[in-house]
């Protein structure tokens, strides 16, 4: 088995890895192994070359084959060992060919959209000379104020699992040592999705059930799925950074997963272990830190220029530097790199093909979710009509979203993509407000021509650079006078549709009720204003959901659908009239619905619960065929499955994709259980009237859950299985567990 992979090696490669491996650990001196933990922090090429000169293991890409090559060939041909480099690069959604953001992809619920992502940018990167790249990013993610969701797949457990474990596929491929293969690595370990008041860097503090429970997860089916390397969050978990967490780098990771990757730290996370206040210099945080499961240090303090290292025997046992070395050895061994560590030059990609264009469209129709749509206003048909454009997306380029190269290849815009679409349609533009600030003149001229055209199409949305790390935000409602823009405009009277291109979960709630039509476009990446355009029209066919819960108030955060009930759950909203607190009901009678959980001054719910998302068709469901009500719990543990069939048909005029969810319930259970908790999911197309069966099954990993002491139950009882095309839309079944 390869390290850190799932593509089986024969057993004379695996012999000639660790000769090569043992050979050179014994002739390496104590300095020249810490120099193969480090990768050099986005250094110039020059100060490259300096660093590998002195033997670092690894350097962030120097933008062009010929520049890492450059690099190789000092590694190879100017150390005592000879060993190859490590090239790095946060290729997150794209090289050259920008995908959708990973939460658009998501919104597709169709994992091969992420495999055929990161199996293109993996070809791209890697003809350039990168080797290593830091995605996917499966941090469960329940707060949208935290910039970082926009480059992880959402609020769920199952989903974040599932879309990681296709991007790892992708970016490994079959085989590590592939010309086109680069190492994948499942970032941040763990709970950085969970930072107090979604602030970037805060603190987090979990159960352990709930440690296991949803954020561990997802990294367990990454190392199930071959991640050659696991990048240490910047947060801490209960009080300890996770870059010296030993019980989660060691015990969880390694020895009860059984990862043999690499363990990487975030960039200059051992350094801010002082900030932290753990550590009292950085020779103490990275002893810290190695002994704790860390690998490689990224940021460029473990070894000079002179390959000089604070670090002695004494602070770190030479077992464990050993363990590390053999660890980063291993992957550039997978990787073919001690056979040719250099490119071909006249074959790097350099800008999209035809081929990876299409790809790209494909998953940005995929990833667009139909919000709303009253009275059927779209899609728009494409006969000639006057439509007015409006609103800083209107004809801004800012498509690509957060986590993108300068040298990514830059996207068109939305007006250029509808006049392509519908030439007969007569198209004006007009910026009707700014991103940041409210602007009357524009906005009375964008009323004013509303007049004239037969239909407005509102492009709002937040900009990229709102998006991203470092992008916590406090207020999720539209920026700028967008809000008011969009009043305006309903205020004509004109149909129109708002279009919305974001990197997170927005607030509508003073604005949804006057739109009578609105999609959720996210940043789509290079061909995101082709494919809006292409779905105005009808000519593709929205089929995404939600990945993320669209709250009614920034205040009303954390809101997610898989949450525990409460001994009090509410079943009706509550108001800010005095006369609806009866003060009699204090005391050992308030059980009444008053004295429920909830906001006195927001209705129930979301505005937008997870798995929403509309289409220019409808579906029906069959019910659901249960193949077994009742199982043994023993039946189950040794691997029986309980399947579970459901007949879904198009009713509609269009074609179109519907996707489907299979949650279950454990209702009774010793913990508190989610009301929700999702573990399948599929998207199917179908044609008008035609009619599928969908099959799905549950197991012992599917219907149980880890407790407190990091154990996992399966207990008998009843458990509700609910199937259909979201949370509210579902058919219903009980399964019952028996002793």
């Amino acid at each position: 088995m390869a390290t850190g992979s799932k593509t089986a090696e024969r057993d004379d490669d695996v012999e000639s890895r660790e000769a090569v491996v043992e050979r050179l650990l014994a002739s390496m001196t104590w300095e020249q192994k810490l120099a193969q933990l480090q990768i050099g922090y986005r250094p110039r090429l020059e100060e490259a070359k300096e660093l590998v000169r002195a033997g670092i293991g690894g350097v962030f890409w120097p933008r062009s084959a010929a520049a890492a090559n450059e690099l190789q060939r000092a590694a190879v041909e100017e150390t005592p060992h000879g060993i190859p480099l490590l090239i790095g690069l946060d290729v997150i959604h794209g090289q050259r060919t920008t995908f959708p953001v990973p939460l658009a992809q998501a919104a597709s619920f169709e994992p091969g959209i992420a495999e055929t992502d990161a199996r293109i940018s993996a070809a791209e990167a890697a003809s350039g000379g990168v080797n290593w790249t830091f995605s996917p990013m499966i941090d469960v993610s329940r707060d949208p104020r935290w910039g970082r969701v926009v480059e992880g797949f959402g609020e769920d457990t199952r989903l974040n699992s599932v879309f990681g474990a296709a991007k790892i596929r992708g970016y490994q491929g079959d085989s590590l040592a592939d010309d086109n293969s680069i190492l994948a690595c499942a970032k941040h370990f763990v709970a950085y999705g969970q930072a107090e008041g979604g602030r970037d860097y805060n603190t987090v503090d979990v159960s352990v059930q709930r440690l296991r429970n949803i954020y561990l997860e997802p990294f367990r089916a990454a190392v199930d799925a071959g991640a050659a390397s696991v990048m240490a969050a910047f947060n801490t978990v209960s009080g300890r950074p996770a870059h010296v967490n030993e019980d989660l780098l060691t015990k969880i990771l390694k020895e009860e997963w059984g990862f043999e990757g690499v363990v990487v730290g975030d960039a200059d996370g051992v350094q801010n272990l002082m900030a932290h206040g753990v550590a009292t210099d950085i020779a103490d945080g990275l002893g810290q830190s190695f002994r704790a499961g860390l690998d490689v240090e990224m940021g460029g303090n473990v070894v000079d220029t002179d390959g000089n290292t604070p670090l002695s025997p004494a602070e770190v046992p030479l077992q464990r530097v050993d363990d590390a070395v053999r660890r980063v050895l291993r992957l550039k061994h997978s990787l073919g790199l001690f056979s040719n560590p250099y490119r071909d030059e006249a074959s790097e990609i350099l800008a999209p093909s035809g081929q990876s264009r299409a790809a790209a469209r494909h998953a940005a129709e995929k990833s667009i979710v139909l919000l709303k749509n009253e009275d059927a206003l779209l899609p728009l048909d494409p006969a000639p009509k006057r439509v007015l454009l409006v609103g800083p997306y209107a004809a801004s380029s800012d498509h690509l979203g957060a986590w993108v190269q300068s040298f990514a290849e830059p996207a068109g815009t939305l007006a250029e993509a509808i006049r392509a679409e519908c030439p007969d349609w007569s198209v004006t533009v007009m910026e009707g407000s700014p991103f940041f600030q409210s602007d009357p003149a524009l906005l009375d001229a964008a009323v004013a021509a509303a007049a004239e055209h037969d239909v407005v199409i509102v492009a709002a949305g937040e900009p990229s650079a709102l998006t991203g790390e470092a992008s916590s935000r406090s207020d999720l409602r539209l920026p700028g006078g967008q809000e008011a823009l969009i009043a305006a405009i309903a205020g004509t009277g004109k149909p129109f549709a708002v279009i919305l291109f974001n990197g997170r979960p927005l607030v509508t709630s003073a604005w949804i009720d006057l739109a009578p039509s609105v999609l959720e476009a996210w940043h789509l990446g290079l061909e995101g204003p082709a494919a809006v355009a292409r779905t105005l029209t009808g000519a593709a066919n929205p089929g995404g959901r939600l990945p993320m819960t669209f709250p009614r108030s920034s205040s009303q955060i954390p809101i997610y659908y898989d949450h525990e009930n409460t001994g009090r759950p509410a079943s009706i909203s509550a108001t800010l009239d005095e006369g609806d607190i009866d003060v009699g009901l204090m005391g050992p009678d308030n059980l009444g619905d008053v004295f429920t959980s909830k906001y006195k001054d927001l209705p129930l719910g979301p505005q937008f619960s997870f798995g929403h998302g509309l289409s220019y068709t409808t579906f029906s469901y069959g019910q659901p065929q249960l193949a077994t009500e009742e199982l043994p719990l023993e039946a189950l543990h040794s691997g029986t499955k309980v399947s579970l069939k459901i007949q879904l048909t198009n009713t509609g005029n269009r074609t179109g994709d519907e996707v489907t969810l299979l949650f279950i319930h454990d209702r009774t259970a010793s913990l508190a259980q989610p009301v929700r908790r999702l573990r399948a999911f599929t998207r199917t197309s179908l044609d008008p009237g035609q009619t599928k069966t969908l099959e799905f099954s549950l197991g012992w990993e599917d219907l149980g859950f880890w407790d407190n002491e990091g154990s996992y139950l399966v207990e008998a009882g009843e458990f509700d299985i609910y199937i259909g095309g979201g949370l509210d839309d579902t058919a219903h079944h009980v399964l019952r567990l028996t002793q």
